[in-house]
């Protein structure tokens, strides 16, 4: 069943950068202790949140999402089918089926722009068709509610440098907001943090690169962290139109990944 509380949870786990295994009840036969639908979210230390039906079964579920978690082979989804009473040694006379999706944010393909201007409305609309998950951060609502609805993308109302901590582990970051004077915050944000991003992007010019990196040194950030900034961003390809510089990002995000 699929309730607020269990996305909260999920939403939970995904912002802390934690992996978590979902578990649910996708056929059943005879008697058994939950109904088809049911499900449970697992962590590597057990249940975090709903059920499959308690006692062995869960434990079961639990030793199961362990091992998916912990495995050094990553495995996205596992389907379990048991007989309840020969394999969990239940008195229920039952078979139940279950499919476990494996949720590994740490490894997941994680791009957080800021700024959800012109090129950024852009940017997230083709990004939610590929196999990633968007955060999009702005102060200004009457943009964040032109982007579009999807559950891969995630949009957070706030001042950008606050969006540094909603930032998962080995996240490309893409800055697209209203100029220098709101990037530079950003970057020394990032800096200050222990963010361990794969990906530092800003769009504009070299000029304004210069800048911004004079501005930041002169600031005693580390010269390591300064020289991974990308700007321009993207591959040098198509003419200066928010969808062409958009896919031109796209392009650069895909090399990384590969």
């Amino acid at each position: 069943m699929l309730s607020l509380e269990f996305l909260l949870e999920i939403e939970r786990l995904h912002a802390a950068g934690q992996p978590f295994c979902v578990a649910t009840i996708v056929d059943g036969r005879g008697s058994i202790p939950q109904v088809i639908g049911g499900r449970a979210v697992f962590g590597p230390d057990g249940l975090c949140y709903g059920t499959v039906g308690g006692g062995r079964i869960e434990a079961k579920c639990a030793e199961v999402a362990e091992n998916l978690l912990r495995g050094n082979e990553p495995e996205p989804t596992h389907f379990e089918r048991w007989n309840i009473q020969q394999d969990l040694g239940m008195s229920c006379g039952g078979e139940m089926a279950l499919f476990f999706e494996v949720h590994r944010p740490q490894t997941a393909w994680n791009v957080v722009v800021f700024g959800a201007g012109h090129v950024a409305q852009k940017l997230c609309r083709f990004l939610v068709e590929l196999d990633c998950h968007v955060l999009c951060v702005d102060p200004r609502a009457e943009w964040l509610e032109r982007l579009p609805e999807s559950s891969r993308l995630e949009c957070l109302q706030a001042d950008y440098p606050e969006g540094v901590a909603r930032t998962p582990p080995g996240a490309a970051v893409v800055l697209m907001t209203m100029g220098h004077a709101t990037d530079v915050p950003i970057l020394r944000r990032l800096a200050e943090s222990d963010a361990s991003v794969s990906f530092i992007g800003m769009i504009g010019s070299e000029t304004k690169a210069r800048v911004a990196r004079r501005e930041l040194a002169e600031a005693g950030l580390d010269q390591a962290f300064i020289e991974r900034i990308i700007c321009p961003i993207g591959e040098d390809m198509g003419d200066n139109t928010p969808p062409e510089i958009a896919v031109s990002v796209i392009a650069q995000l895909l090399k990384l990944r590969t």
